[in-house]
């Protein structure tokens, strides 16, 4: 009986780490709650700037989306112990995630080239936003790809397979948050900028 008191009492403990990373997750969760809420309280004072979202948002999506798809495989690779589509599905995710990226890039720039500034006394507050939201996913998503950088080296060192998926299942969680995020913002932004 107390064996199998241990063995329940075994199987019901968190991850510590998987449990740090879902205070991550809704820590972060409340920050673009409160962005997002912010948005939507300032936009209703006035003086609010209406203008084109960049149009490379849309791709953007499309990519992250792609990045989930590969990073999802990876994982499921890792499960069935397919270490060279666990190598490749990770290596496309961090390839689409550095497109993404440069993507963003190219959106501030067409902000810029559209006199959309972030902050300033000339700048409107719908610009500033926007700058803010897109720039602290981005933000985000720099560090998703520094933890990815981490699970492809130890996925070229056969450190992550069906026996050792605490890494890979850390990163893929991160990174599918990540990404619903993002579809999140690009909702939210298309319907009220």
């Amino acid at each position: 009986m107390v064996a199998n008191t241990e063995i329940q009492t075994e199987h019901r403990r968190v991850n510590p780490l998987k449990f740090i990373l879902w205070l991550l997750i809704v820590s972060i969760l409340m920050m673009f709650a409160a962005f997002t809420s912010a948005y939507i309280v300032r936009r209703e004072e006035g003086n609010w700037l209406e203008y084109d979202l960049p149009s490379v948002l849309l791709i953007n999506t499309i990519i992250l989306i792609l990045s989930s798809v590969f990073m999802q495989w990876a994982y499921v690779s890792a499960k069935k112990d397919n270490i060279k589509n666990v190598r490749l599905g990770l290596i496309l995710t961090f390839i689409a995630g550095t497109a993404f990226l440069i993507g963003q890039w190219e959106g501030w720039a067409e902000l810029v080239r559209n006199n959309v500034f972030f902050g300033g006394s000339t700048s409107n507050p719908a610009g500033s936003f926007l700058y803010v939201l897109t720039g602290v996913h981005a933000f985000h998503l720099v560090t998703g790809l520094i933890f990815l950088i981490i699970v492809v080296i130890s996925a070229l060192r056969y450190r992550v397979h069906s026996k050792n998926l605490t890494r890979i299942e850390l990163c893929t969680i991160y990174w599918h948050f990540l990404g619903a995020l993002w579809i999140y913002l690009y909702i939210f932004l298309t319907l009220n900028h």
